[in-house]
């Protein structure tokens, strides 16, 4: 436990920031911390965001904590926006006209919706979708549309199509690529996808670009051209081209920024006492070798936040240890995870082996080593698996073999849906020649198996 006292201020309130906050407050009970952030007061759930437009959910039931868990962690938070630093004299200036003296700073400002200089991107039902004011926006901005143009084709870009199909508003999503996400997805789940959208009525154009956007005289949006030369009438269009670290207050100053907050492995800046952690933070060097030097994924926020905390209340600092990758999402209802390296293309050395279901609604990749057959990664669409099972199976290096002959023990599946890992054994079975034998099972999963 920590017995100095100091003021530590964190700036963003997203789940990187309050990561941190809590888990210094776990381990010093003295240091005063103050959260700021000009988006809301309180920490919700980001990726909650489109449920609520669903109406699935209310913006309450997004947020983790109950109001007063802040106050009895004594953890101060303070709505406001950080227009200025002081480095020099650790001070804050806030657009109040307020100033905030620290001791420690962190900066977890996280991401911004990415803007490409296109002609008409400032007009009125033009937007992007990251923070609660972009929801509360968008709100008024599709009130009563007749058409929306979705640009982008990620995993912000799919949600937003999701959101707006959901109130039945007709969308046409443009995606540059020539299949959706293709630049991560392996062609046959790139595929897969691409035909789940149509079969949701949204007017897929693959390998079609924006060119510019219209407005009329009162400056709203009425359209967007195509780089193919074709004029879409619309009242919305959603810039879903990716986000970038929120650090454009933080540029021109003594701080050393590239496209983020540039970072070591124990999350310190060129400054002393002044670190970043979450979507804003860049490291110099990628923290693995199959890693980027800037990763915006809710868990990975999560482990910054906590190494950080650690390193701040500890005697001994630990440098950040990302461990396997792995990603989850939703393509409407099909569920997407993806655990350790899974390439988009064919590399040299690396083989996989793919099955997919029937209905095209299901499928797993399992990616291996050619000359050892141990495994490298795995996708998964439709079929949720342990994230444990293959965070052993990557660690230990098992082969392709011992991973399909413990393939049950993954299944994440409730008794009554069915066993897909029997149909991915025969079509092993069918391209080898290979026989699968399961290994021994618990009593739990022999007694699932056999209702199966």
């Amino acid at each position: 436990m920590n017995d100095k006292t100091q003021k530590i201020v964190i700036i963003g309130n997203g789940i990187a920031g309050i990561t941190c906050a809590r888990n210094i407050r776990k381990r010093d009970e003295n240091s005063e911390i103050l959260v700021i952030s000009g988006e809301t007061e309180f920490f919700f759930s980001r990726t909650a965001l489109m449920y609520i437009y669903m109406g699935h959910m209310k913006y309450e039931h997004t947020k983790p904590y109950e109001d007063w868990f802040w106050e009895k962690n004594n953890i101060k938070l303070k709505q406001a926006w950080v227009e200025r630093l002081d480095y020099g004299n650790k001070t804050l200036h806030l657009d109040s006209g307020n100033k905030i003296i620290y001791d420690t700073l962190i900066l977890a400002t996280g991401s911004v919706p990415n803007k490409f200089n296109w002609s008409g991107q400032d007009l009125k039902g033009v937007q992007g979708l990251y923070s609660k004011q972009d929801l509360d926006t968008m709100e008024m901005n599709t009130a009563g549309i007749n058409r929306a143009v979705v640009v982008g084709g990620g995993l912000i870009g799919i949600e937003m199509a999701e959101m707006l199909a959901s109130r039945k508003i007709p969308v046409t999503f443009l995606v540059r690529e020539k299949n959706f996400w293709d630049n991560v997805l392996p062609i046959d789940e790139a595929r897969l996808i691409n035909k789940h959208i149509l079969e949701h009525h949204i007017d897929l154009r693959l390998g079609t670009e924006l060119k510019e956007i219209e407005g009329d005289e009162s400056g709203l949006v009425k359209s967007v051209v195509t780089d193919k030369g074709e004029t879409i009438s619309c009242q919305f269009v959603g810039l879903t081209v990716g986000v970038s670290p929120n650090i454009k207050f933080l540029q021109d100053s003594a701080l050393e920024t590239k496209r983020g907050v540039l970072v070591d492995r124990f999350f310190k800046t060129n400054i002393e006492n002044v670190y970043a952690i979450g979507d804003c933070a860049e490291f110099h060097e990628p923290p693995a070798s199959d890693r980027k030097n800037i990763e915006q994924v809710w868990y990975t926020g999560r482990m910054h936040g906590e190494t950080l905390a650690y390193n701040l209340t500890a005697e001994n600092p630990v440098a950040y240890q990302p461990g396997m990758w792995f990603n989850s999402a939703k393509f409407f209802d099909i569920e997407y995870q993806t655990y350790g390296l899974v390439p988009n293309e064919d590399k040299e050395g690396i083989s996989s082996f793919y099955w997919e279901s029937e209905t095209g609604k299901n499928c797993l990749r399992l990616v291996f080593e050619e000359k050892s057959q141990r495994l490298l990664g795995a996708n998964s669409l439709g079929w949720r698996l342990r994230h444990e099972f293959f965070e052993k199976a990557i660690e230990k290096e098992w082969t392709l073999e011992k991973v399909l002959k413990n393939l049950h023990k993954a299944d994440f599946s409730t008794e009554f849906f069915e066993k897909f890992y029997k149909k991915v054994f025969k079509k092993y079975e069918n391209e080898t020649g290979k026989k699968i034998a399961l290994e021994k099972q618990s009593f739990f999963h022999r007694l699932i198996g056999s209702r199966a």
